[in-house]
């Protein structure tokens, strides 16, 4: 499955990540297809502090469990693609992505 991001990129959520992101976070399944909407429109976006090449998609959800922020972390590379997705409360701390 391929999707488009707000950043012009096309990256890819292969089978096998798709299965952890089920298995792992469950309670993100009736919320699976928000996944596009968090690439395309995030909130605000991340480096994560463990790698430079992974940016954190985040965004709010007020309808979702009360208010949930939809979290969706992207490997850059040659080939970009979706590492995991899940719901949290809060934003993690990492630098402020600014768009080139």
């Amino acid at each position: 499955m391929k999707y488009k991001t707000t950043l012009g990129k096309t990256i890819e959520l292969t089978i096998e990540r798709k299965k952890h992101i089920l298995l792992y976070h469950p309670d993100l399944k009736p919320y699976f297809p928000k996944i596009k909407e968090v690439l395309l429109t995030p909130s605000d976006l991340r480096i994560s502090k463990s790698d430079p090449e992974v940016l954190l998609f985040y965004k709010y959800f007020d309808k979702i469990m009360e208010g949930k922020y939809i979290l969706v972390a992207v490997k850059l590379g040659e080939r970009s693609f979706i590492l995991t997705s899940y719901l949290t409360n809060r934003m993690l701390s990492g630098e402020k992505y600014a768009k080139e």
